[in-house]
């Protein structure tokens, strides 16, 4: 299986580096990687272009967004991809011209356009979105494609995943041993909220990617999440049998989630998107639509309050954390809001060592 990844990059030149080098060192040698650097400001295309493996490739462009830096990274492999909106920052596609449950496409002339832009002119089979701060263990590609391959009615497979300190300090083993990789179809799980925790443990496959279109420029935080539920339009996706994890995931002041996640406002657009996407209606009904928006007005709330909390701001925090519950009932989110006093286990503090 031939994995193409795509690594966004904006001011990160102390940690893309050990991304790259992350790729090196994969058991799975069939891959080629792009770096879109998105108007970095410090020396981090300096050290991507340090990297002198033919698979490696560096893209250069004026500061545009995380979105729009994977879609560069898509098109340097597939070309431009279509789209049912007059723009990339428009609305999503609404409704798939192939699904999991059937064969995928393969005309001649696409697989022309395709091997006219891959490194090698070699198209690939498979995409991984990883984050340039992020890192992957030595057989993530492996497993990874080795799941997927195994799941030819799948259309992603994925794997454990584990969050890291600042000072490269893994979280103990029982948080990331805790829960399995989802599975299945995720669609109605997908809309409560994000199963992921970004793109480096996902590998969806070519035709999934082709039929999903871009990624949306108009969001800012969120955007995954979003592009991940019309990926589970698709079909299923197929979980790695593994106890360790494929990616290691770092906290850093600078990163999207520590910046954005006890916000509620940076919620709001990307739900709003997801729920406008006329083919989940046309999938679910209005109805369960409706309950499912509600379940995801929960967990927002839930996510908001843990992540104030986490932050130091303990007597807002507990406020929306008494309001997700309040809106869904849950004996097990009831008794964690005795761990909120402690900042303990979902509420521990941020902080540079564990």
């Amino acid at each position: 299986m031939q994995i193409a990844v795509v690594v966004p990059a904006f001011d990160i030149a102390p940690f893309v580096g050990a991304a790259l080098r992350s790729m090196l060192a994969q058991t799975h040698t069939d891959w080629s990687l792009v770096v879109i650097d998105d108007g970095s400001t410090d020396g981090t295309a300096a050290v991507a272009s340090g990297f002198t493996d033919p698979r490696i490739r560096l893209i250069r462009q004026d500061n545009a967004g995380v979105s729009a830096a994977r879609n560069r990274g898509i098109a340097a492999f597939l070309g431009p991809l279509q789209s049912s909106s007059p723009c990339l920052s428009g609305p999503p596609i609404a409704a798939p011209a192939w699904t999991g449950d059937t064969d995928p496409p393969n005309r001649e002339d696409d697989q022309r356009r395709r091997s006219a832009h891959a490194p090698g002119g070699t198209s690939p089979d498979a995409f991984v979105f990883l984050d340039g701060d992020d890192w992957l263990a030595p057989d993530a590609l492996a497993r990874l494609a080795e799941t997927l391959e195994a799941a030819p009615w799948a259309v992603a497979a994925c794997g454990r995943y584990a969050r890291v300190a600042t000072n490269d300090a893994t979280r103990p083993a029982r948080s990331w041993l805790a829960a399995s990789p989802p599975k299945g179809r995720l669609l109605e799980r997908l809309l409560t909220r994000n199963l992921f925790a970004n793109g480096g443990h996902l590998l969806i496959r070519r035709e999934a990617i082709e039929v999903t279109g871009p990624f949306r420029q108009d969001l800012s935080y969120g955007e995954d999440w979003e592009y991940w539920t019309r990926v589970a339009l698709l079909g299923e996706f197929v979980a790695v049998r593994t106890r360790t994890p494929l990616l290691f995931v770092r906290e850093r002041p600078g990163g999207a989630y520590l910046s954005n996640g006890s916000d509620p406002s940076a919620y709001r657009p990307t739900m709003d998107a997801i729920y406008a996407n006329p083919a989940i209606a046309d999938r679910l009904g209005a109805a369960r639509v409706a309950c499912l928006w509600h379940a995801a007005e929960a967990e927002m709330a839930w996510a908001v309050g843990r992540e104030l909390i986490r932050h130091g701001n303990r007597r807002v925090g507990r406020i929306w954390l008494r309001r997700s519950v309040g809106q869904a009932p849950s004996l097990r989110r009831l008794a964690l809001m005795g761990l909120s006093w402690l900042r303990s286990g979902p509420f521990r503090p941020y902080r540079a060592a564990e």
